[in-house]
């Protein structure tokens, strides 16, 4: 698989909904067979600093792909494979 995608990040506050949107991406990764790590960051100042108040945040690549709302694993699924192709 031609694998273009550099990096996954989740920018979170520890919340329940930040955990979860992390895990989704991990067990959406596992789907689609693809070893990719998932870094998750709690640093506050990291989320200011990209000018975001809503958390969870999900990026691929270091490009904003969701803030404040928890996909799906399909949808999520569907962002990585838009970066696969």
């Amino acid at each position: 698989m031609n694998n273009q995608i550099k990096s996954i990040q989740v920018f979170g506050s520890d919340c329940p909904s930040c955990k979860k949107l992390h895990e989704l991406t991990k067990e959406a990764i596992s789907e689609l067979n693809l070893d990719i790590d998932v870094e998750y960051i709690s640093d506050i100042q990291k989320i200011i600093d990209l000018g975001l108040l809503s958390a969870p945040i999900l990026m691929i690549n270091d490009k904003v792909i969701t803030a404040g709302e928890l996909p799906r694993v399909e949808e999520i699924k569907e962002f990585i494979n838009a970066y696969n192709n």
